[in-house]
């Protein structure tokens, strides 16, 4: 395989300023990851390089960056198939996380948001203790099958644009870990658990942009079991967050016309009044762009989707 530039992100906190990107050129060989060019790099050309790995073997999760704009494991991304879409390969610490050198992220506050979910089981106090073990058949266990498999490498929190816009956000690794316990058949702590997540930051601020799961290496996939959060919630008459009324006011719409009344859904899911006078002038604005008639009628064929809404509700 010919040369290949790497532009690499470098900061040192030692002799402070911002970040800059620094060139180097590897020979890269057929079958060679970014971390081997990345070793290649550290242990031939500058060994002030700074970044995390271990296993190389996809397990540990250490070597997450940014690898060309989108979280990767650099030990399982292919050289090659970077440069079947890019000239060259751009390397960058994790988002949404303080560098501390190069590109090595803090994660102090990943793991402050694990621990605040109760990432732990918590069993029926009712129940008798086993002797050995607490036991579930293979069809209970496939229900956390998928976030069991998480390797805590963050590429879903690295590339959560809700995380992005509120610092406060759990975030998908935090809530998935969270449902990994919720959806266990072994678990009795559903009602304390899902009180904390429908808080704010919790799980009705995931603006459902899949960006998780798209770059997650274990196909875990965080947003689909945020929304089954969701519905736990909802199931359990959780009702009272902003996030929930929006659902519910967003069924009842669809379910009497066919179609969303943008009008009524603000209004439905918001009980402050100031917050509801907050929201005139934008109502102002999409009634003269058209996006709120005087009257909402139903679409013709309302009738099949008042039909199909019944039956899931009676479900």
């Amino acid at each position: 395989m010919a040369e290949v530039r790497f532009n690499i992100y470098r900061l040192n906190p030692e002799t402070g300023g911002d970040g800059r990107f620094q060139e180097y050129k590897v020979e890269c060989e057929k079958g060679d990851t970014v971390l081997d060019c990345l070793n290649k790099i550290k242990g031939e050309q500058d060994g002030t390089v700074t970044y995390r790995m271990s296993c190389r073997s996809a397990i540990c999760g250490s070597c997450a960056m940014r690898i060309c704009g989108h979280t990767r494991l650099a030990c399982s991304t292919q050289v090659s198939g970077l440069l079947e879409i890019y000239e060259e390969i751009t390397l960058e610490p994790l988002q949404n996380f303080p560098v501390i050198k190069d590109l090595v992220v803090d994660m102090k506050a990943y793991w402050e948001k694990i621990e605040a979910i109760m990432p732990y089981m918590v069993p029926d106090a009712g129940e008798p203790v086993p002797e050995k073990e607490r036991l579930q058949s293979p069809e209970q266990f496939d229900t956390v099958f998928e976030v069991a498999t998480c390797i805590r490498c963050s590429a879903c929190v690295s590339d959560c644009t809700s995380l992005e816009a509120d610092d406060k956000f759990l975030a998908p690794a935090a809530l998935a870990k969270s449902f990994r316990f919720a959806g266990d058949s072994r678990d009795a702590a559903d009602k304390e658990r899902l009180t904390e997540l429908v808080k704010e930051g919790g799980i009705w601020d995931c603006v459902r942009c899949y960006e998780c799961t798209q770059v997650c290496p274990k196909d875990v996939r965080p947003a689909e079991h945020i929304i089954q959060l969701r519905e736990k919630a909802l199931n359990n008459q959780m009702e009272k967050s902003v996030g929930a009324r929006h659902v519910l006011g967003f069924m009842e719409s669809v379910g009497h016309s066919g179609q969303l009344d943008e009008g009524k859904l603000p209004m439905f899911a918001v009980k402050n009044i100031g917050a509801k006078i907050s929201m005139v002038p934008i109502g102002i604005k999409m009634f003269l762009k058209g996006k709120l008639p005087l009257k909402h009628k139903p679409i013709p064929g309302a009738e099949d989707v008042q039909r199909i809404y019944k039956k899931l509700e009676g479900e």
